[in-house]
């Protein structure tokens, strides 16, 4: 199940991204299972993740966001070029998403 978000949190978790660096890089075997371990792993860690895709098709691009979500419970924020940003709340969250 992918969790889904308001275009203000969209807006909002764009703005926190900017700053963020890719912590995850899918190369040319896709979504491997380590990948997704790793995925996993920093998206627990960081609720807020930019990963980078090595793919140059832009439908590979955005059946990898989806995979990513469906299988982790998180949100797409935002794909732009090879960039993938991805969200999931913690147990204790550390951002405060806006309401509306």
């Amino acid at each position: 199940m992918m969790l889904s978000l308001t275009s203000a949190q969209k807006l909002f978790l764009r703005a926190q991204a900017h700053s963020l660096n890719p912590v995850v890089m899918i190369g040319d075997a896709g979504l491997t299972e380590a990948v997704m371990k790793e995925l996993e792993r920093s998206i627990a860690s960081h609720e807020l993740i930019k990963v980078k895709s090595h793919s140059r098709d832009k439908a590979e691009r955005d059946s990898q966001i989806t995979e990513i979500c469906e299988t982790l419970n998180a949100a797409s924020v935002q794909h732009i070029g090879k960039i993938l940003i991805v969200y999931r709340p913690a147990e204790k969250p550390k951002l405060v998403l806006p309401k509306e």
